[in-house]
């Protein structure tokens, strides 16, 4: 086996390349998936008369689904509808869906751990619903959530190796590029590939522990 060899300028550089497009396809969704799930745990959270029945329906309906499923389907389904993605966008609308899903819930049980007397002492001091729950509410409820939003923001950076499937150009994929041109890279790159994906998920897993901190301190 060729260690050092599947290391050569032109196979790093083609892993970097691959790198680019996963922490891209994962940062977008990463903002997507956290504002959608923010907006959609909180509507959960206000039992809007039929908006949130239908809205839980949907959510529970979208978690419950594989992550390799919506990838198909927005790749493969949502073209017979007229709606087009090329494979960079499909793999970030799949991982938006299902993330925001997961997210939303993880939104609704923070905002549902908030004693109920901290929404009445907000509308008691003249502030609107509204108000209450962007001043008071949110960010209480923020700071009991902010593990579980790391941990599912991790799950989303290594579920984004999934979108191989519909070969998005990211790190997994260009990986079985090297070795497929020569098996004595297989070890080599799988490798390359854990040590990526455990750099990326280290580190989002040192910034929960610096928020975690943040809220112990404050």
């Amino acid at each position: 086996m060729d260690f050092i060899g599947a290391f050569s300028f032109d196979n790093l550089r083609f892993l970097l390349d691959g790198l680019q497009v996963t922490v891209s396809v994962s940062a977008i969704s990463i903002v997507l998936s956290f504002l959608i799930g923010t907006l959609a745990g909180t509507l959960r959270f206000s039992n809007i008369p039929v908006l949130s029945r239908i809205l839980g329906l949907v959510i529970d309906i979208i978690r419950n689904l594989p992550l390799l499923l919506i990838i198909f389907f927005t790749y493969f389904a949502l073209p017979q509808i007229g709606i087009r993605f090329d494979i960079f966008w499909s793999a970030i609308a799949a991982l938006t869906i299902f993330e925001s899903a997961m997210l939303s819930e993880i939104f609704r049980a923070g905002l549902n751990a908030v004693p109920d007397g901290q929404t009445e002492a907000g509308l008691s001091t003249g502030l609107s619903y509204l108000q209450t729950m962007v001043i008071i509410i949110i960010p209480q409820a923020f700071r009991s959530m902010i593990p579980a939003i790391i941990s599912q923001l991790i799950s989303l950076v290594k579920d984004s190796s999934l979108a191989i499937i519909i070969s998005l150009p990211e790190i997994t994929h260009h990986a079985r590029i090297i070795y497929g041109q020569d098996t004595n890279y297989v070890l080599p790159m799988f490798v390359a590939l854990t040590i990526s994906y455990f750099v990326i998920c280290y580190l989002l897993s040192l910034l929960s522990r610096y928020l975690e901190h943040k809220r112990y301190k404050y």
